[in-house]
């Protein structure tokens, strides 16, 4: 360490650093480096981030600033940093100085963070005063934002306000040179949260040990809800067919996978064919569900994650999985705590409530959770991570947009998240949910209340989906004293893609999806638009079908293939469909009754999963589609003729060749994984052929997928290395989901556009 220098001849700047810089380790990282480099002065933590005033040598302030975000803790994210020079005063050291709120904040709540490898040391370590504390946690890990109330992220204003420290942990918070400075859920056996063991009528289970006891049940087979960071989890024996079995009729969710949770990075290995970048991204600090792919003769029950050729895989993320975890499990299903669609349970006395008839035990502690925040969602894609549900780890995190805001967008109805936009960094609120479910529908109106408190700005600017009927848009009809603007679906979800990658337009938006309303009033979803952030034209589109028995097609995928072909074949009664049910639906689609058209490409690959016999009814929303994906096959190149009517804009292309044709195959007995893999090469070509021709007609260079169909990594890797090939710039989503939880971010960016070209 350098000497501190004398005031003589001294300089003085101020810093500030804006982004998420609290509760990451921030300001003993600037202590040690303003030491490092001889300075005085102090830094604290105020509503707009981080504040330093620092005094020395003008040669080591201009050391200490250019070193400040290239040696910043990982954990941070610096969205500017900027200094002026002052007088200097003349301290004699360099401090850290208690925090200050101020009336326009522009600092960031952290994301909560996975247990770190000291903290996980130490949680094991026999010797360690904590040893086995289920509460653990240091300045590079822990809860953050679903613990904090509002800024700055200080203990006063977290849940941790009721534990009020021993002196030992209270000289670890106040020690700029340890590991827990500031730490602000710093806790240890003395004074902090406590776990407690319910039944499931809350009567309290005395047990020496309540993990010990909740992984003895679970090697019964019995179903414990387990309090986590974000909400409690559902946990059972992954091993166990009946207990999965048993929480699948309890929880009411039929067929969708569940996420395990798994020991360690080995023991995933065992379970599925792990690259080294879907390794790296299971241990990342924010501890995702990973999707990888199954290994054969994994000993994982059938029903974990049944038609599906991946498994959603995480790590333990807090001190109190890992000991769960440590009992000897291979894995454990740990699905959100709810009954399907529900938002996930984060109260002690909401689980009870809600979860009464589902888990036999209850693991719960006295540390409230004020933010629900599932799991995040990512798989690997071209050895990047893409982001499917933006939750826990993620959130709040912002986003560089390059758009100056502020504005509220709403999202849409399904898979919903809010956006705010506020001085160039868009923050996507946690999944939400289903907003037909009144559950969800309050979690909306909280969190929008809750992100407008902590980036303390309540937007004039508010940006939802063009659909009337929409919950979203009925509350932006609600607000007074705002400037509404309705954006079409695929537009938002193009906007979206365009924003997270800087672009303006015009671009190629290939949106394609299960619903959106149109500005024709009908069903869209096989859209190729020639996109800006401010408008778009339709260049071209799947042929209107119609939807026999309107939204019941969707659960009923077998209406579908019906209302593309025109009749009720003998394939569908094959594949399990009630005769008499045929017959009602080829006699609702001939007199076009309760047959609201529709353009989807979604309502596309249902059509041929109920033809093909592989899904006739879901249980949950795109099951038909991720099953028909899960029938491929490797190595097949053959595909189906379509055609496209390019005799006027918007061009259309007809569905219903392609589905004759997969009936013509299944009719010579072709199997169905072939017929599956034709289907799915049949749409990368109709894409590549689309955006040719729009490239000679418009001049577009740069294509952008969106949508929900791009989760089909079928799909997406075969289009995006399709157009590459053809010599497009072919962006897709990374950091947004490519489904409706992006769609907010469209919405802002779309309404910010639209709203700067019609200002005075």
């Amino acid at each position: 360490m350098r000497e501190a220098p004398m005031a003589d001849g001294a300089a003085r700047y101020r810093v500030h650093v804006r982004g998420t810089v609290q509760g990451v380790g921030f300001r003993p990282f600037i202590y040690r480096l303003a030491r490092d480099e001889g300075l005085t002065g102090w830094v604290r933590n105020d509503s707009s981030g981080v504040v330093v005033e620092a005094e020395g040598p003008r040669e080591r302030l201009e050391s200490f600033v250019e070193r400040l975000p290239r040696e910043a803790p990982p954990v941070a994210d610096i969205a500017e940093v900027r200094h002026e020079a002052i007088e200097p005063c003349g301290e004699a050291e360099f401090t850290i100085a208690h925090s200050e709120r101020l009336p326009d904040a522009l600092a960031e709540i952290p994301p909560d963070m996975g247990l770190c490898e000291d903290c996980r040391r130490e949680l094991l370590d026999p010797a360690d005063r904590r040893y086995r504390y289920p509460f653990i946690n240091c300045t590079n890990c822990g809860p953050r934002f679903t613990i904090a109330e509002s800024l700055p992220y200080d203990r006063p204003f977290t849940s941790m306000k009721i534990f009020a420290m021993c002196p030992r942990c209270q000289a670890e918070y106040d020690d700029p040179a340890d590991r827990r400075f500031h730490a602000q859920p710093n806790a240890c056996w003395d004074c902090g949260p406590r776990l407690e063991l319910l039944d499931a009528a809350g009567r309290r289970i005395d047990a020496d040990d309540p993990i010990a006891a909740v992984a003895e049940a679970l090697r019964d087979g019995r179903i414990a809800a387990v309090k986590g960071l974000g909400g409690f989890h559902l946990a059972a024996d992954a091993t166990n067919p009946a207990a999965v079995q048993a929480l699948r009729d309890r929880k009411w969710r039929e067929l969708k996978p569940f996420a395990v949770m798994v020991p360690d990075l080995d023991a995933a290995r065992r379970l599925c064919e792990l690259t080294d970048a879907e390794a790296e991204l299971l241990a990342d600090y924010r501890k995702p569900i990973v999707l990888s792919r199954k290994r054969t003769g994994h000993p994982l029950a059938d029903g974990v994650a049944p038609a599906s050729q991946f498994f959603g895989l995480m790590l333990p993320y807090t001190p109190l999985h890992v000991l769960l975890l440590d009992c000897g499990f291979t894995a454990l299903v740990m699905t959100s705590a709810n009954r399907t669609d529900e938002p996930i349970a984060i109260d002690n006395t909401e689980a009870l409530e809600r979860l009464a008839t589902v888990a036999d035990l209850f693991l719960v502690h006295d540390r409230a959770i004020l933010k629900r925040s599932d799991d995040s969602v990512t798989r690997l894609f071209r050895g990047e991570p893409l982001v499917q549900r933006r939750a826990r780890g993620f959130v709040p995190r912002a986003i560089p947009v390059g758009l100056e805001g502020p504005v509220l967008a709403l999202g849409a109805d399904l898979k919903n998240t809010i956006c705010i936009v506020r001085r160039g960094r868009a923050y996507v609120s946690q999944h939400i949910g289903d907003l037909e479910h009144a559950d969800a529908l309050a979690f909306f109106e909280e969190t929008i209340e809750h992100f407008q408190g902590i980036l303390e700005t309540r937007p004039a600017l508010v940006a939802h989906d063009l659909h009337p009927g929409y919950h979203s848009t009925a509350f932006a009809r609600r607000l007074d004293g705002v400037r509404r603007v309705a954006v079409q679906h695929h537009h938002a979800h193009a906007a979206a893609c365009m924003a997270e990658h800087g672009l303006e337009g015009p671009v190629l938006g290939v949106s394609l999806d299960g619903t959106g309303y149109g500005t024709d009033g009908k069903v869209w979803g096989g859209e190729f638009l020639d996109a800006t952030l401010g408008g778009f034209e339709r260049i071209a589109h799947l042929a209107y079908v119609p939807m026999p028995g309107g939204e019941r097609a969707i659960r009923e995928p077998w209406r579908m293939a019906i209302g593309t072909l025109g009749e009720a074949v003998p394939e569908l009664e094959q594949a399990g469909v009630d005769p008499a049910e045929l017959a009602a639906v080829e006699q609702l689609a001939a007199r076009g009754v309760a047959c609201p058209e529709t353009s989807s490409m979604g309502r596309l690959f249902d059509a041929v999963s109920a033809l093909l016999g592989i899904c006739t009814r879901v249980s949950y929303e795109g099951q038909a589609a991720i099953e028909l994906e899960a029938a491929t096959v490797a190595g097949e190149q053959g595909a189906y003729a379509f055609t496209l009517d390019d005799a006027a804009e918007p061009w259309t292309i007809d569905p219903r060749p392609i589905v004759r044709a997969v009936l013509d195959d299944l009719r010579a007995a072709t199997p169905a994984g072939l017929i599956a893999t034709r289907f799915h090469n049949t749409i990368v070509r109709l894409v590549r052929d689309v955006c040719g021709r729009a490239r000679r007609a418009r001049g577009l260079d740069t294509a952008v997928l969106s949508g929900g169909c791009f989760q089909n990594r079928v799909l997406l890797e075969g289009v995006a290395d399709g157009l590459e090939r053809d010599g497009f710039d072919v962006r897709y989503h990374r950091r947004v989901p490519t489904n409706d939880g992006g769609i907010a971010l469209g919405q802002a960016a779309v309404a910010l556009a639209q709203a700067a070209t019609s200002s005075p």
